[in-house]
């Protein structure tokens, strides 16, 4: 695969680096920092990537190239250093919702992004920091926090790369290079269910807790002990209750199937929804063919058939099903670009398809025989005519099974030479359908499309329709619907790499904390105080020494200490500059550090931002989580729309007063009543219908 870096480095006659994927940044592979993430960063730009020959809005790009041992492909692995003063968006919008406003604004970010497959072999355009189609974006300030914003492979995101390569990847990264904290925002799915629910029920965590994320807060108010008591709630359904409590629907048909087809597979008794979600999921990891066959097993006792019917011949056929003889669906490319979500309207998907069809007919007319191409043949002939090569590849992804005109197109993997082949036959050349098999055969054919369709090999249909019947769309009356609403609220994630001191290497390590001055709080610094930051010294450095490190660090840091001036450090005004720390201060503690010199002036004070809000809401949030607000045009104080019965698809209106207003002004007509078990850890106001449901999940 041709990449921009590698012709780069063709053109200066020298070697790239290459790394492999599966173990890049394992300890000593190929760097083994030692300092802080700012300083380790420095190091991993020098040592495993290489700066490109441009820049995106005089932003430094460094490149690290990655192979992929497995699929024999090179991928490249971006890092852009933004620095904030120079930058469109200085303020972090992703700390605001993750509750780090407080946090003094950081000089640098560094965006490392695994572009999609199809960017590639492209430079990285001025809107790559937009883009949320990359297989991996995560953004770390130089002060260690960051933010995972974009993952793509947990749902079919590349043919290269799966969901847990990126994330190994991305958790060694961080790991090695000595992050904080990470966040995320989790609103990963798969086959349309949110895995935050799926995972929350089956494995008592979310997807990501797999990698050390947990629950960090919740949206509307949600707090740690509401997300375990729901997951509980959930988790422990017993599987004989939830069959008896369904109604008689063919859909309800459909699960308890379902249920029993499982538990028959099953070695071990399952008896609540975790147990059976948990081996459904475990069983999907197995080869299709295996699990087909369990499945097919597994069912028979469900059905009244004879048993005597069932031959040695015919457990035979139910082992390997015929498939030859199957008729296979054809489907209009009109109508099919008619449910695509594409970027190309489609006049001209439907051009370029006829493009492709125009291609194929010249090649068999030309050989007069019936032999296809490869995709690439295909490929180079088409873009005589279509310059566009994204637009290419995305009709040839789409174009297997489908009428074009009077033609069918189809594609196989050619069993000789092992690459895609593409054909096409005029519509009247479709085989005919098969006969209708024996009778013996025949009796067979209900277990066989069952374990082929509602029990298949592939096990997340199963789950889907698990998913959808039993867990979603129960009212919030209810104290199972509450539960899912809970866990859907709980989205927000983080992962701590708690800071601890090495016992094997020769150097010191402390937390630094900056304390202002009364005049500074009084004045502007009045939010929470800044996280510390890490300083790294040798075994003989002196206490000059610290208050230099100290100094240097936090100038290189943040924006507001660029000519602040360490004057001493709390506990320690007894000792001379040129005293050695060894053994004096025990290396991981926490030191609090003096000093004058802050730009309080500077709007770059908080990531955050310089503006102060209010966020007081009837469901307890009291700072911003993402989540769609409304302020009130006489407090000034903002809410969740969602909370106010504002509809997401409705506008807010142009004059809008919250509640406690309107209670002022007025006596309120419909009492209700809040359930919280204090002040600080209220969730929601709910009608008195709700108080047992809400009381039981709280406590």
């Amino acid at each position: 695969m041709s990449l921009p870096i590698l012709k780069t480095c063709k053109m200066r006659n020298r070697a790239p680096k290459l790394f492999g994927l599966n173990a890049f940044c394992d300890p000593g592979c190929p760097i083994n920092p030692t300092g802080a993430f700012r300083d380790n960063m420095r190091v991993f730009l020098q040592e495993c990537a290489e700066i490109e020959d441009y820049n995106i809005d005089t932003m430094s790009v460094w490149c690290t190239l990655l192979v992929q041992e497995n699929k024999g492909v090179v991928l490249p692995l971006y890092t852009i250093e933004e620095h904030v003063k120079f930058s469109k968006q200085p303020f972090c919008d992703h700390c605001r919702c993750s509750g780090w406003s407080h946090h003094y604004m950081s000089k640098r970010k560094y965006h490392m992004i695994i572009p999609h497959d199809r960017e590639w072999n492209k430079p990285l355009g001025s809107d790559v920091l937009e883009l949320q189609t990359h297989h991996l974006h995560g953004l770390i300030h130089c002060n260690g926090f960051g933010h995972l914003l974009c993952i793509n492979g947990i749902e079919g995101g590349s043919k290269y790369l799966c969901g847990k390569e990126i994330m190994d990847l991305w958790d060694r990264i961080c790991t090695n290079l000595h992050a904080r904290k990470i966040t995320v925002e989790d609103t990963s799915r798969k086959r349309s269910m949110d895995l935050r629910l799926l995972h929350g029920i089956a494995y008592g965590q979310p997807w990501f807790g797999r990698w050390g994320y947990k629950f960090s807060h919740g949206s509307f108010g949600v707090q740690p002990h509401h997300y375990q008591k729901a997951v509980e709630v959930l988790s422990s359904l017993v599987l004989d209750e939830l069959v008896s409590g369904l109604p008689k629907t063919n859909k309800s048909a459909d699960v308890k199937q379902i249920i029993s087809s499982y538990r028959n597979l099953s070695e071990t008794q399952l008896i609540t929804l975790r147990d059976l979600l948990r081996f459904m999921l475990t069983l999907k990891s197995q080869t299709p063919a295996k699990t087909k066959i369990a499945l097919a097993q597994a069912v028979l006792p469900a059905f009244s058939a004879p048993t005597t019917i069932l031959s040695p011949k015919l457990s035979l056929q139910i082992r390997q099903p015929p498939t030859r003889g199957k008729p296979i669906k054809c489907r209009r490319f009109a109508a099919l670009v008619a449910t695509m979500d594409s970027r190309w309207p489609k006049r001209r998907l439907e051009f370029t398809a006829e493009v492709i069809v125009n291609a194929l007919k010249e090649n068999k007319e030309s050989k007069s025989n019936k032999s296809g191409m490869t995709r690439q043949e295909v490929r180079d002939a088409a873009r005589a005519h279509i310059g566009d090569t994204g637009l290419l590849d995305y009709v040839l992804k789409s174009m297997n099974n489908v009428i074009v005109g009077d033609y069918i197109v189809r594609r196989r993997i050619d069993p000789v030479n092992r690459v895609l082949e593409y054909t096409i036959h005029r519509v009247g050349e479709a085989s005919p359908s098969p006969k209708k098999p024996a009778r013996e055969k025949a009796s067979v054919a209900p277990v066989l499309a069952l374990a082929t369709t509602t029990s298949g090999p592939d096990t997340y249909r199963d789950v889907s329709i698990l998913y959808n019947q039993t867990i979603l769309g129960r009212p919030e009356s209810d104290i199972l619907g509450l539960s899912v609403r809970v866990i859907l609220d709980s989205k927000h994630l983080v992962k701590e790499w708690p800071f601890k001191d090495d016992e094997n290497d020769q150097l010191l390590r402390f937390i630094c904390h900056v304390l202002p001055t009364s005049s500074e709080l009084d004045m502007e610094l009045s939010r929470n105080l800044s996280p510390g930051d890490m300083i790294v010294l040798p075994l003989h450095a002196s206490f000059g020494d610290l208050r230099v490190a100290a100094q240097h660090a936090l100038r290189d840091t943040y924006c507001i200490m660029d000519r602040y001036v360490v004057t001493d450090i709390d506990s320690m005004e007894n000792f001379v500059d040129a005293e050695v720390v060894f053994g004096a201060v025990e290396s991981g503690s926490e030191l609090w550090i003096r000093g004058s010199g802050i730009d309080i002036k500077t709007d770059l004070r908080y990531e955050g931002g310089p503006d102060n809000w209010t966020v007081r809401c009837s469901c307890g949030a009291t700072d911003d989580d993402g989540e769609r607000m409304v302020s009130c045009d006489i407090c000034e104080a903002w809410q969740h729309t969602r909370c106010t019965g504002i509809e997401d698809t409705e506008a807010v209106p142009p004059l809008f007063v919250c509640q406690r207003c309107c209670a002022s002004l007025m006596p309120p007509r419909v009492e209700t009543i809040s359930y919280f078990d204090n002040e600080s850890s209220q969730n929601m106001l709910l009608p008195q219908p709700l108080e047992e449901s809400w009381m039981a999940l709280t406590y």
